[in-house]
């Protein structure tokens, strides 16, 4: 029973890694379409529009989350003092991560709201 838990546990931690996988491309890939799209419309000299980056990093620091979510599933059943040790590593990493691209999207926010 103890196998069947860890491999379906396993299962869900990778399906979640690739959602995260997906969630990045695509979040990049229409934030560079954006990028081009706004780019050949605007006048030269042209910063791109602040709505790209939050965009961005809204999909990143969700697929951040999800990344943390699978690495703790991965070390939920029957973790050694190693993969304890690498989940607080990558969870501190990422916590901190996430923590100041928060930060950004909130500043860039509200500078956005001040215009």
């Amino acid at each position: 029973m103890e196998e069947i838990i860890k491999i379906s546990t396993q299962t869900i931690a990778q399906f979640i890694e690739f959602l995260s996988a997906i969630i990045i491309a695509y979040s990049s890939l229409k934030a560079v379409i954006q990028y081009f799209k706004d780019s050949f419309s605007k006048a030269a000299g042209y910063l791109p529009d602040t709505n790209i980056r939050l965009s961005l990093g809204k999909s990143l620091a969700i697929a951040l989350e999800l990344l943390l979510g699978a690495d703790i599933l991965k070390t939920a059943i029957a973790p050694t003092w190693t993969e304890i040790g690498q989940l607080a590593a990558i969870a501190t990493l990422r916590t901190a991560l996430n923590y100041f691209l928060e930060r950004e999207l909130k500043e860039s926010k509200e500078k956005q709201n001040e215009k």
